[in-house]
């Protein structure tokens, strides 16, 4: 086969095993391909360049060569921040990333509470390693389709971590800045309080926004205004207040109670000239599911985190 001919079918084959991402040039008895890999994740990414080295070695290509390139994706960090612990910020992520990735999202999750990871918990992942290429992590699958990376993958369970801020800081950053692939859009879970972890990660990856999860109750709104004032410090826009724990329906009658009061966030959030996103009932069904590792938000009859996840997407894209 002459040189031009040989060119032409091994360009027509790796073109049609890459969907035209990929380029082929022959350079005496070496072929070099380039692909274009923008927007794949590492699966696709991987399978792709097997399927276009197949495909120019069928068409008659010697010393086949791939070089993959990628334009780097624009991501946003979305912050999911509360003043203390115990009110549901975890919960809340989880069910944020999914509800927005099920409303059309490229959305993945990070879990940056390193005292306390529970997202390999909430997101059925427990137990799963992250594998790493090129000196960055590959984010783990989970059964919700979210993309997620934690501490709670990187140590053994149940294991303390007594790391002072800059380690802590340092081993947090290598989950933001490991490979995304096609998420453009990072749902934080923040260590819960405003602490120097907190800052240094607001400081250096600069959220695009921030959410703040609060109890009803005063105390748990005073600690609020603290999250909400390290993000003003930082020059971080807070997105909205969520309400959590909001009302409690007696499953045998029906009645519903608000032992942890009801309305505060939404007046703390009026008070502070904040949006307020909306309201999370203290339900067993929530509970439950989130134990099981099933986040309610992809379930397809989700009333409550859907029209949340609605509002923090709609500021996100107009920001």
């Amino acid at each position: 086969m002459e040189q031009a001919e040989l060119q032409a079918a091994v360009q027509a084959a790796v073109t049609a095993a890459s969907d035209g991402r990929a380029r082929a040039r022959l350079d005496g008895g070496r072929t070099g391909i380039v692909l274009d890999a923008t927007g794949l994740s590492v699966p696709d990414r991987d399978r792709m360049e097997n399927a276009v080295r197949a495909a120019a070695t069928a068409a008659g290509a010697a010393e086949v060569r791939v070089a993959v390139t990628a334009e780097r994706v624009r991501r946003r960090l979305v912050a999911v921040a509360s003043g203390k612990g115990g009110v549901g910020k975890s919960t809340l992520a989880a069910n944020l990333a999914v509800a927005m990735a099920r409303a059309g999202g490229r959305v993945g999750l990070v879990d940056a509470d390193i005292y306390g990871p529970s997202q390999p918990r909430l997101m059925a992942a427990e137990g799963e390693r992250p594998q790493a290429r090129d000196k960055q992590l590959i984010p783990v699958p989970t059964p919700a389709g979210i993309p997620m990376l934690s501490m709670g993958q990187l140590v053994a369970p149940g294991r303390a971590l007594a790391w002072r801020g800059p380690m802590a800081a340092g081993a947090l950053g290598q989950l933001v800045e490991a490979d995304w692939g096609v998420a453009d859009t990072l749902v934080l879970d923040l260590p819960p309080g405003t602490g120097d972890v907190q800052l240094t990660m607001v400081q250096k990856y600069k959220p695009a926004g921030a959410v703040i999860v609060s109890t009803p109750q005063d105390l748990a709104l005073i600690d609020a205004a603290r999250a909400i004032d390290l993000f003003a410090t930082a020059g971080v826009p807070v997105i909205g207040l969520v309400e959590n724990m909001a009302g409690y329906a007696c499953p045998r009658c029906g009645e519903v109670s608000d032992p942890f009061g009801r309305g505060g966030a939404e007046a703390e959030a009026a008070r502070l000239g904040i949006d307020f996103l909306g309201r999370v009932p203290l339900t067993i069904a929530i509970r439950e599911a989130s134990d099981a590792g099933r986040p309610p938000a992809a379930e397809a009859d989700d009333r409550v985190f859907a029209p949340i996840a609605a509002r923090v997407a709609d500021w996100v894209t107009r920001h």
